[in-house]
């Protein structure tokens, strides 16, 4: 943590569990409760548009699934498909 920088005083409203667990930290740390919640802050930013654990994981399980879903096909296959589709949009669709 970086020493000497200008605070500000801010009044924040915490449940029971909150606190609880704030005062827990900061006893078992040795720090001042508000140096535990600075830290959590600066973590909590730095953490901000990255994947959880849980997430991480549902994401994996969700890909795992979908791979086998995924047909084998050549590349031709595909773009003889792609091209018929494009055709009979141009066409007014299939009919």
């Amino acid at each position: 943590m970086v020493a000497n920088r200008a605070t500000a005083k801010v009044t924040f409203t915490l449940d029971k569990t909150a606190v609880t667990s704030l005062e827990d930290a900061a006893a078992r740390l040795a720090m001042p409760k508000s140096a535990v919640v600075r830290e959590a802050i600066l973590e909590f930013h730095a953490r901000i548009g990255r994947l959880g654990e849980r997430e991480r994981i549902n994401m994996l399980r969700n890909f795992d699934q979908l791979i086998p879903q995924i047909p084998e096909r050549s590349a031709d296959s595909v773009d003889r498909e792609l091209a018929e589709l494009r055709k009979s949009r141009r066409t007014g669709g299939r009919r």
